[in-house]
């Protein structure tokens, strides 16, 4: 069931998304190679829990970290580890989710350690990745439909030259960090439910260089291009507004 969030859940979710946000960059100003993944999620629980927050991924369905790192290929849902380093040139998905007073905010960008692409190409993947997010934010409008949103995104990354993950997309959130619709990130426009204010809603394109299938590592959570090829992944979470789409996680206003 579709949830509509009154004026003053959307407030909390506002905080949830300015720390989820703050959490981000903060991550990313420490962020040096030979780092590890472990050292980054100790970074992101910090800030959460500075900000008067809890980490919405730690303990979910028995997910051991506070954020999701996942490298290269791993698509999403890559788990901390002391044992991963992260090294110059790779590239860098990091999902953080933050919950404030049971209200979550969730978030990802795609970025390369050191802030240098190991190639032109690479670096078109994350740029088209980002792109396709802000064209499926763009027809998240009142009186239009959830497919909207998919078309949108499609629109971008196929015409590009790259592949879309179809077995994962975007998703309702509030009191639940996954909550209705599921938000596919391909598909015809004009179907699904009726966009409308209150709705909030996380976008998240995972857009590969290579082939769109993925596969599940032996830990039960890890997300890999069958392939073996590169994949990016952003996500904000947008609440809808008579006015239109309202990004709720942003460091600040």
């Amino acid at each position: 069931m579709i949830t509509l969030k009154s004026s003053s859940e959307l407030d909390r979710m506002r905080v949830a998304g300015r720390v989820t946000a703050l959490t981000i960059v903060r991550v990313l100003d420490e962020m040096r190679p030979g780092m590890t993944t472990l050292d980054l999620d100790r970074i992101a629980e910090r800030s959460i829990r500075a900000e008067g927050c809890t980490p919405s991924f730690l303990g979910y369905r028995g997910f051991p970290g506070s954020i999701c790192t996942s490298l290269n290929d791993e698509v999403v849902h890559g788990i901390p580890s002391r044992h991963r380093v992260v090294r110059e040139g790779d590239l860098l998905s990091l999902d953080v989710g933050a919950v404030y007073e049971g209200y979550h905010g969730d978030s990802a960008v795609s970025v390369f350690v050191g802030g240098r692409a190991p190639s032109e190409e690479v670096a078109r993947l994350v740029k088209v990745t980002e792109s396709a997010l802000y064209e499926g934010i763009a027809a998240l409008q009142p009186g239009g439909r959830i497919s909207d949103i998919g078309h949108a995104v499609q629109g971008v990354v196929e015409p590009a030259g790259y592949s879309l993950v179809r077995e994962y997309g975007g998703h309702g959130v509030g009191r639940a960090l996954h909550e209705d619709p599921i938000v596919l990130n391909y598909g015809r426009p004009g179907r699904g439910p009726l966009i409308k204010p209150g709705m909030v809603i996380a976008i998240e394109p995972m857009v590969n260089l290579g082939s769109a299938p993925t596969r599940i590592l032996e830990d039960d959570w890890t997300v890999v291009t069958a392939d073996g090829s590169i994949s990016a992944h952003f996500e904000h979470t947008i609440a809808v507004t008579s006015d239109g789409p309202e990004i709720l996680t942003v460091a600040s206003r």
